[in-house]
């Protein structure tokens, strides 16, 4: 992706799957900045959806004559979250004229007015904060689970047994943190909705591609702070998350279904990662203490089984070889190339190849 035109500041980040649909609101709700501000622009990454989604983009920044602050960059396979995200933030860091800030954001989401120059304004206010997100809603208008503690293998044994009283016991172990009212320093934030800085992608790296999705931004906030910097919340500005509408996860949980393979597999890494291989195993062999307190409970209250029956052994996925990432290695850019062509500014102009994967 070339630089469409230098002064870009604040490069809004997005990876779209199988989402072009509620992808129109989000980039809706970010044209009155982008359109005003030189500053601002947006990247979507066309992540192998297979259908016609980028065509549908493309038509959509035509029609509305976004060009000026949108670009598209089509991608035949899907990459994952953390792939998609990296092959825009990769080539935006080499720039000639890099960008000061960069907004990872949902294709499912509404950002609310000012969004974007209230983060980059609050980055620029606090010179410690690595990232910053901002209060996340639903689209009733209820609280979004936005910012976090670490997640340790205790975290495990509290979301198997699912119990209140002993979530009360353990209050200070929770890993979602009630939604502060004031700006405050988190151990990491949805990336959903979130900015950070140049500076801290390339002291860091960019999202670790072992994940596809889920888990990345608890590590790679760990990874910040580890380098000194803090994650931040600014209150002063919000987000609407539609949450799940690519991948689907949060529909399977609600009606008991099996966690995704690549969802298991990024949480064996990031235990591995964080903790070492016994930190792994003491995470599962918490999730079984915690999962008999759900069991009895379910018998004794009559109730559907909490957690999919296949869960017990599901949550080994990975035990033994936790860097294991059956995605990696992703197919070279260059390959991409071939099968989708782009015009000189970014925006596709054939429709992408099918991709068997999903997000």
């Amino acid at each position: 992706m070339n630089q469409p035109r230098p002064g870009i500041r604040s490069l809004v980040v997005i990876v779209n799957f199988r989402s072009t649909d509620v992808l129109v609101d989000c980039l809706e709700a970010l044209a009155p900045d982008a359109s005003a501000d030189p500053s601002i622009h947006v990247a979507i990454c066309e992540n192998g959806s297979g259908d016609d989604s980028a065509e549908r983009i493309r038509r959509l920044i035509d029609e509305r004559d976004w060009s000026s602050w949108c670009t598209l960059r089509p991608l035949r396979h899907n990459r994952g979250f953390t792939g998609g995200n990296n092959v825009l933030l990769e080539a935006a860091l080499a720039w000639p004229d890099p960008p000061d800030h960069f907004l990872l954001l949902n294709p499912d989401t509404v950002p609310g007015p000012g969004l974007v120059p209230t983060l980059s304004r609050a980055l620029d206010e606090h010179p410690k904060w690595g990232f910053v997100g901002p209060v996340m809603t639903y689209a009733d208008g209820t609280s979004h689970p936005s910012c976090f503690r670490d997640i340790r293998p205790i975290n495990e044994f509290l979301r198997a047994a699912g119990t209140g009283v002993i979530d009360g016991i353990f209050r200070r172990w929770i890993v979602s943190t009630p939604l502060p009212h004031r700006e405050s320093d988190h151990e990491w934030i949805t990336f959903a909705c979130a900015m950070t800085r140049g500076d801290v992608l390339r002291e860091t790296g960019l999202l670790d591609e072992g994940y596809f999705a889920y888990f990345d931004d608890a590590d790679l906030c760990w990874r910040a702070r580890r380098a000194g910097w803090t994650i931040g919340h600014c209150p002063s500005v919000s987000c609407v998350h539609l949450k799940g509408t690519s991948s689907g996860v949060h529909r399977l949980k609600a009606e008991r279904r099996r966690t995704p393979a690549y969802q298991l597999r990024g949480r064996a890494r990031y235990f591995a990662k964080r903790h070492g291989i016994v930190g792994l195993w003491l995470a599962n062999l918490c999730w079984h203490a915690g999962r008999c307190i759900s069991f009895a409970r379910d018998i004794l209250q009559w109730r559907p089984w909490s957690v999919p029956k296949s869960a017990w052994r599901d949550i080994w996925t990975n035990a033994f070889r936790p860097w294991h990432a059956p995605h990696l290695p992703h197919p070279p850019l260059e390959d991409e190339d071939r099968d989708v062509s782009t015009d000189t500014g970014g925006v596709s102009r054939r429709e992408p190849a099918v991709s068997a994967s999903s997000h």
